[in-house]
């Protein structure tokens, strides 16, 4: 997914503005298994993926815990670096080799200022983020294991073909035992 596509999904930006982003950003590439953020850290970068596939966890009494998937299109970064310039609490891992677009967050602080377009994109890029955590959130609260896994497979279809079972477990909060069960009931 190119980077012109990406911000619009955020948010539409006059074509002057989206120009002045463009220029701060830059194309990189690392290697599946990369650790692109890592927890009690602040980051300092932001990442838009335009191939590949990107988890983010936690460490919970030496076990992975997956809170989020990201693919193409998706926005990577720490939230609590770039809200608060705190460290963040979670690892980001790459789980195929990724084409990223890498933005730094003091560039972008710095465009907040000189554009009111661009600091538009950048609350409405805020805004979204707190709703798919609130969705998430809403989702592990009230839902079934086996309605998480059918929403997954609705919501992202490619992703069962793409990710680790086991980390796919992890993200439904389940084990990989009941994970395959699930899958069976539905086959």
């Amino acid at each position: 997914m190119e980077i012109e596509q990406i911000l619009d999904l955020i948010y539409p930006l006059p074509e002057l503005s989206k120009l002045k982003l463009q220029h701060c950003v830059k194309e990189v590439n690392y290697t599946k298994g990369h650790l692109l953020l890592r927890a009690d850290k602040i980051e300092t970068t932001i990442y838009f993926i335009r191939k590949g596939i990107a988890r983010a966890y936690a460490n919970r009494d030496d076990n992975e815990v997956t809170f989020w998937f990201g693919k193409e299109g998706d926005t990577v970064l720490s939230m609590k670096s770039y809200v608060a310039n705190q460290k963040g609490y979670e690892d980001i891992e790459l789980l195929e080799d990724c084409d990223l677009y890498e933005l730094k967050s003091e560039k972008l602080q710095k465009l907040f200022e000189d554009d009111i377009h661009i600091a538009n994109w950048g609350r409405k890029f805020a805004e979204k983020e707190l709703v798919k955590t609130e969705e998430r959130l809403i989702s592990r609260q009230f839902r079934t294991a086996t309605e998480r896994y059918k929403e997954l497979l609705t919501d992202y279809p490619h992703l069962i073909q793409r990710v680790q079972l086991g980390h796919i477990a992890s993200y439904l909060g389940i084990s990989q035992v009941s994970l395959s069960r699930i899958r069976a009931e539905i086959k």
